[in-house]
């Protein structure tokens, strides 16, 4: 950090106006302080000393000896600006041995001229093999001569090399000689710390630390300097925080108490079940702060699908009739208690789990997780709650023995249209030696008349309340029609005893109570989460829950003491959801001031910028006015016209899809500051809730993962180990063997139009070591190569919307093998038989769009195989992140490595403020002790010094690290 007036000298008066320029443009370094705290990415040792009769093979050596020859030769060569190239070829000697040097090209000059026969001097370089022959290209070298020549030997060759984050204009060893000119300045660098603080850790001085991280001697100085430095990072960045949550503190709002018997609980009363137990919690939590004189700043954060899951074969009723969990996506339609069809708007699947077994008083079962949620009563006339499979099995029986738990009918739904003309037809006696296919699906399809009609024939050839046959499956077929129109089935030895309810019972009478709870094993799991206002689906005719509405409860407690709440979403897609959801939640609550509206019903509004003139201007009209008091809206709620009558609340959604200014009008847009509560799926870990959102206080919902996914992961090392590729070859046709499906997913597509459209990547391909792996390309070769003969084809995003449809249909269908693919099949892509996945230069693909690819095989009721092709080595950075990613599909373990991946330390980084990174030692990812232990630090020291009139050093540092862009970015966390 740029700590003092002395530090700020621009580097054009020290470096000269060339050197700066380039400096400025590409590394943002603008002064003599930049410099000094542009560190080393790493260092290098050259190497003790290695006589040339010992040289080890593929290591970085240093030697000392005497020139013994050297030749420059000529060759052709077309990239030679006249057609030759030039080699010259140097051989040493220190009496143990010979060892040739070699230089290529512009490379030759220096050393021809330098490098002569006789000369002295230390070299240092890889050792490879060419001709036989030992070798060492283009070597760094030193020459040695007159007095204290043995001396520099020493110590040049035990010394620690800093590489530089560098550009192509500006190398590392210029970076390195520039911030040689500037160090002695590092002495007028003032510390940061308070003295008792740096001297209570045994951390060393600024002045010190930059030195040793710019100088080292040894690895312990590179230790001591980073330690030191971590904590000035972490202080400083928590003072800032710790000053931004003293200074919220201290701003005046208005406190929100819902009235006791208001809209609040109106809407509660209306709940047909209750709350969770971490619903209430952190209801508790906001309530608590929204009842306070100075604004709220909560983070709420929760995993989307956490909890509350099923086996992957558990049914699901839809209108198609019943199917497997594993097969439900978004966008499918699922019937809802009511009877009502909705939309599935979430698919999450949750690993492998403890699976729990309800039994049902009448012989039927159900399976779930201990999460998993449950409509159920304690008789047939109370009414309904929420209560998860944990809080059923550990509370199952009354004291008397008798069920404490009823589960009630859903309402019959009408599943489709009138079968066809069947042999299995209606009004058929059935004699019990006949032996009848399974119940049609055209059958399980249809209308409630119609299955009626079909039982009641069924039922004709017994005594009409049951049915007598050898037959299982008959049995279960009539069960199944008898629980689909609201009844009571249990399958006997014998045959089905069946009871339906009359138009004179009450249905109440049909609820069936949870008899006893059992434990299965560990298997697949899978939740959805359903657009509807119940939130809720049936599976096996049974009635489940989800979804949260904290955020909705925090908005109607704040338009219940006269205040206004508004919701940003990050798209209007969303924004729409939210809107529809919230007044489907609501019902006649959601009608303020319309004909119809409770009594203390508000209006719910909706602001997007696609609304028409007319419906835009009603909306502006409403919030100006008070009417609304709730609105729903995109980046629209945040333009100049819009006004609100008392903004008390904001809600932002999904908040790292917003930049900073965004958030910033809305809040700007009350008369005093809004309370404000940040909403996000995404789990975030500990050390950065401290950092990114170190001025927010945050709640947790619970309920999160466990387990681990059902999915294998492996890394196959293409480059180390070719026969793992092979292997992996072999995998995919033993999948395909066992009736299974496999994808091949690659980066690139491998047409034309790649290196048309992306010069520059194709450029940049070259320059490094090859261009990504292309669907088109692999798919040949893998036709006729390893998976030769089995159905191989191929899907883009550049194909027809015909063509691709038409591949995704056969490979749905089972009428392709192996899909090769790019990131296309990401998302929306749902195929239960594809088991394996193979993912080609893996490296190239983001920790999210890994994790999300996976997620497409592993979907029906046999586990997944996915492999991570790389052929980066083994201690690069890119393969220590796909072993993180192979080992786990915890959602939080996942967030961290993303967040290493893509360097999300930098809290105040571009994306955020515009500005340089911030953080280059401290890791938000691995120094939680530390950051844990700045930020109580730093909240003791604002506590008693809030103006920091004690530490004048400190404060200097805040005003470098705080440009007004930053600081804002704080404020919003």
């Amino acid at each position: 950090m740029d700590l003092v007036p002395a530090l700020d000298e621009p580097l054009k008066k020290v470096l000269g106006p060339a050197t700066a320029k380039v400096m400025a443009e590409h590394l943002g370094l603008h002064t003599v302080g930049d410099l000094l705290h542009h560190y080393p990415r790493r260092y290098e040792e050259r190497g003790q000393l290695t006589h040339l009769a010992d040289l080890p093979m593929d290591e970085h050596v240093t030697v000392v000896a005497q020139v013994a020859d050297a030749r420059l030769h000529s060759f052709a060569s077309s990239r030679a600006p006249r057609g030759k190239g030039q080699r010259l070829e140097v051989t040493i000697t220190d009496g143990s041995g010979r060892l040739t040097l070699v230089f290529f090209g512009n490379g030759v000059h220096k050393p021809h001229k330098e490098l002569l026969p006789g000369t002295r001097a230390m070299f240092s370089g890889k050792v490879s093999v060419f001709n036989r022959r030992l070798q060492l290209a283009h070597p760094a070298y030193e020459l040695l001569r007159g007095e204290g020549a043995e001396e520099a030997v020493d110590s040049w060759a035990g010394a620690l090399i800093p590489l530089y984050p560098a550009t192509a204009k500006l190398e590392s060893w210029k970076l390195a000689k520039a911030i040689q000119t500037v160090l002695p300045r590092a002495q007028e660098a003032l510390d940061p710390l308070p003295e008792s603080l740096r001297a209570g850790r045994g951390l060393a001085t600024l002045p010190e630390a930059l030195v040793k991280i710019h100088r080292p001697r040894t690895r312990a100085d590179v230790e001591d300097a980073r330690a030191r430095l971590k904590w000035d990072e972490a202080f400083v960045l928590q003072v800032a925080l710790a000053r931004r949550r003293y200074d919220d503190a201290q701003l005046r709002a208005t406190p929100r108490t819902p009235k006791p018997d208001g809209l609040l609980t109106a809407f509660d009363d209306r709940l047909p079940f209750t709350l969770t137990e971490g619903q209430r919690s952190v209801s508790r939590e906001i309530f608590d702060d929204l009842a306070t004189d100075h604004p709220m700043h909560r983070l709420l954060q929760g995993e989307v699908g956490s909890g509350k899951a099923q086996p992957l074969d558990a049914l699901v009723l839809t209108p198609t009739g019943f199917r497997p969990m594993g097969e439900m996506r978004v966008g499918d339609e699922v019937v809802v208690p009511s009877g009502e069809v909705a939309p599935v708007d979430g698919v999450f699947p949750q690993g492998e789990r403890d699976v729990w077994r309800l039994v049902l008083d009448d012989g039927s079962t159900v399976e779930c997780d201990d999460e998993h949620l449950w409509i159920v009563t304690t008789a047939p006339s109370a009414p309904a709650r929420v209560r998860t499979a944990r809080e059923i099995r550990l509370d199952t029986l009354t004291p008397d023995g008798t069920p404490k738990w009823h589960i009630p009918p859903v309402t019959p739904a009408d599943l489709g249209p009138e079968p066809p003309e069947d042999p299995y037809a209606l009004g058929t006696t059935l004699t019990t030696a006949e032996a009848p296919p399974h119940l049609p699906d055209a059958y399980k399809n249809t209308t409630v008349k119609s299955r009626l009609a079909l039982l009641q024939g069924l039922l004709d050839s017994g005594d009409g309340s049951g049915l007598r046959t050898p037959s299982r499956r008959l049995a279960e077929d009539v069960a199944w029609l008898a629980r689909s129109l609201g009844g009571l089935a249990r399958v006997l030895p014998e045959g089905v005893s069946v009871t339906l309810p009359d138009a004179h019972a009450h249905p109440a009478t049909f609820h069936r109570a949870i008899k006893a709870v059992e434990y299965v094993g560990r298997e697949p799991v899978q939740c959805i989460s359903v657009a509807h206002p119940d939130h809720a689906y049936v599976t096996d005719h049974f009635t489940v829950t989800h979804n949260t509405m904290v955020a909705l409860r925090a908005m109607l407690a704040v338009v219940d003491s006269g205040g206004q709440a508004a919701m940003l979403a990050p798209t209007e897609v969303l924004a729409q959801q939210h809107h529809r959801s919230v007044t489907e939640m609501m019902g006649d609550l959601a009608q303020g001031g319309m004909l119809g509206g409770a009594e203390h019903a508000t209006k719910v509004v909706l602001l997007t910028g696609s609304m028409g003139a007319a419906a835009r201007r009603q909306a502006l009209l409403d919030l100006v006015s008070g009417e609304a008091g709730i609105v729903i809206g995109t980046h629209a709620l945040i333009e100049d016209k819009v006004r609100f009558h008392d903004l008390g609340l904001v809600v932002v959604d999904e908040q790292h899809r917003f930049g900073v200014e965004q958030r910033d009008a809305l809040r700007g847009k009350g008369e005093q500051p809004p309370h404000l509560l940040v909403m996000t799926a995404t789990p975030i870990p500990r050390t950065v809730a401290m950092t990114v959102f170190g001025d927010l206080e945050t709640s947790v919902l619970d309920q999160l993962p466990a387990g681990r996914s059902p999915i294998a992961s492996h890394v196959v090392p293409a480059a180390d180990k070719p026969h793992f590729l092979a292997r992996a070859w072999e995998r995919v046709r033993e999948e395909v063997g066992n009736g299974h499906q496999a994808y091949v997913v690659c980066p690139r597509i491998g047409d034309d139009a790649d290196d048309v459209e992306n010069p520059k990547k194709a450029a940049a391909a070259d320059a490094d070591k090859r261009p990504p792996l292309a669907v088109l390309d692999i798919a040949d070769q893998l036709a006729k190569g390893p998976l030769q003969g089995l159905g191989v084809e191929v899907l883009h995003g550049r194909m027809q919307p015909d063509d691709k449809d038409a591949v995704m249909r056969r490979f749905a269908a089972g009428e392709t093998d192996v899909l090769v693919a790019t990131t296309v099949i990401e998302v929306g892509v749902n195929v239960p038989n594809a088991t394996a996945m193979v993912i080609m230069d893996a490296d190239r693909f983001g920790v999210s769009q890994l994790h999300q690819l996976r997620g497409r095989v592993g979907r029906g009721s046999a586990p997944g195989l996915c492999l991570l092709v790389t052929e980066m080595p083994e201690a690069s950075a890119a393969r220590q992140r796909l072993n993180a990613v192979a080992a786990t599909l915890d959602g939080f373990e996942l967030s961290r490595i993303d967040l290493e991946q893509r360097r999300e330390g930098d809290v105040l980084g571009q994306a955020q403020s515009g500005a340089r990174s911030s953080l280059r030692v401290l890791a938000v990812i691995d120094d939680e002790e530390i950051i844990a232990e700045a930020r109580q630090e730093a909240t003791e020291l604002v506590a008693a010094d809030p103006s920091l009139e004690d530490v004048p050093a400190l404060r200097t540092a805040l005003d470098a690290l705080l440009d007004e862009d930053r600081e804002r970015y704080l404020d919003k966390g």
